[in-house]
């Protein structure tokens, strides 16, 4: 259990912080210029400013290029037709078309936007030069401000979600295996005989990995602030406050599994079965708000939804105490409950 304990979880922090993003960084695009203008040089200039765009090719025909999008190859298609700089010049309008690979949906709409803000620039270009080189001016002057992530690095989104996953495999999974470990051995039956009650006897089992998961987040934090940069605006109490009674939750379902099966084995997949139900749909990678109502209604007896969504509100935005109250409150419902199930289980099958 040591790997598990102490490895893969830091591994999973400093691999999934940079992996897992839906960030569009590197967009192979393919151009297509049937016109070979002045005006169109300019505008796939344009393409290549950006670090995000590369061009992967130059196609003569639009058939050479589909096949590159169709390969994998390349993400995107510009086609700049026939005529392009004379239109421009003698009928002050041209068309372009931008071609999309839209089998990831909210990655073609990122390249997209991207896309139509290059050609947007360039549209602005072309009215200052028509217009004698004076820029039409704004009726409005924008500015933006991002709050709670000034830069829109997603690793400041996605660290505190995988922290929640950091302990949650040491509350989860371990606890699982643990107890159901003393069946495998023969030694269950040696326990209830003995002296020890058992209600001493879980808490002997679970309390180990209780502090064991308090230690890994608290060195989580550390890598997060140090590595990535991540900032803690709100209280440290209050986070290993929260962890304190997310642990308690997630460890009564480690204990409740683990009176269900009879190996190991059997407990490793039922709680693998229910931690990745838990965890594509906790808002780890998407938002809990863009899914279906009854998604959502579903999603009410997540924790994991509800421990990742407090650690983004402290961590991030400083929330208090009283900000994350209906939160708390369904993670405290949620620790007795499985608590108090699995307890009564385990002394029902073992006494």
């Amino acid at each position: 259990m040591l790997p598990v304990i102490f490895v893969i979880p830091v591994i999973q922090l400093l691999i999934l912080a940079f992996a897992v993003t839906f960030e569009i960084k590197n967009i192979n695009l393919v151009i297509v210029d049937q016109d070979h203008s002045v005006a169109s040089r300019q505008l796939v200039s344009k393409f290549t400013a950006p670090a995000f765009y590369h061009i992967k090719a130059y196609a003569d025909t639009y058939a050479e290029a589909e096949e590159q999008l169709k390969t994998g190859k390349a993400h995107q298609i510009l086609i700049i037709p026939q005529r392009f700089g004379s239109d421009l010049q003698k009928e002050t309008k041209a068309s372009v078309q931008l071609i999309t690979n839209a089998i990831d949906g909210s990655a073609a709409a990122i390249m997209n936007a991207y896309g139509n803000s290059i050609i947007a620039d360039y549209n602005q270009d072309i009215i200052v030069d028509m217009t004698g080189g004076i820029e039409m001016k704004q009726p409005f002057n924008i500015r933006y401000s991002y709050w709670f992530n000034p830069e829109l690095d997603y690793k400041t989104y996605m660290v505190p979600g995988i922290l929640v996953l950091l302990v949650t495999i040491i509350g989860m999974f371990l606890s699982s295996m643990n107890v159901v470990r003393e069946k495998e051995m023969g030694t269950i039956e040696q326990i209830n005989v003995s002296p020890v009650k058992k209600h001493q006897f879980v808490i002997g089992k679970l309390l180990p990995f209780w502090f064991i998961a308090i230690f890994e987040l608290a060195f989580g934090l550390l890598l997060a602030r140090i590595v990535f940069g991540i900032p803690i605006i709100g209280s440290l109490w209050l986070i290993f406050g929260v962890a304190s009674v997310y642990l308690l939750a997630v460890l009564g379902i480690g204990l409740f599994i683990s009176t269900l099966v009879e190996t190991q084995q059997q407990a490793m997949f039922l709680a693998w079965f229910f931690a990745v139900v838990f965890i594509m749909m906790s808002g780890l990678f998407t938002p809990t708000d863009s899914m279906p109502e009854w998604a959502q209604q579903v999603n009410s007896i997540n924790p994991i939804a509800y421990f990742i969504k407090m650690m983004r509100m402290i961590m991030l935005k400083g929330s208090q105490f009283q900000d994350i109250l209906k939160p708390f409150i369904a993670i405290v419902i949620y620790a007795v409950i499985s608590l108090t199930l699995s307890v009564w289980r385990y002394r029902k099958v073992a006494g």
